[in-house]
């Protein structure tokens, strides 16, 4: 698990599933940044893992302050699925 900040909007949301750097990662959860006062281009900062860490994130079974953080740029992120399945 781990933080990725994404410079711009590739159209993703909770739940979506991404590529990067050809690491396939789930949104487990997004903070949109900037949108009034910031930077020119939106940041949205994920929370991202794999599917099997989906279980402690939910649990909260990890210290947010511990996880490696990750800067790319929106055009860098190749969109599997926008956003999650509805159930």
């Amino acid at each position: 698990m781990k933080k990725l900040i994404i410079h711009g909007d590739p159209g993703i949301r909770k739940g979506a599933v991404i590529e990067v750097d050809g690491e396939r990662l789930v949104c487990f959860s997004i903070n949109r940044n900037g949108e009034w006062h910031g930077p020119e281009r939106v940041q949205l900062w994920c929370t991202v893992g794999t599917d099997s860490e989906r279980e402690d994130f939910e649990l909260r079974n990890y210290v947010p302050h511990f996880l490696d953080v990750e800067l790319v740029d929106a055009e860098d992120v190749t969109v599997v699925e926008a956003r999650e399945r509805a159930a």
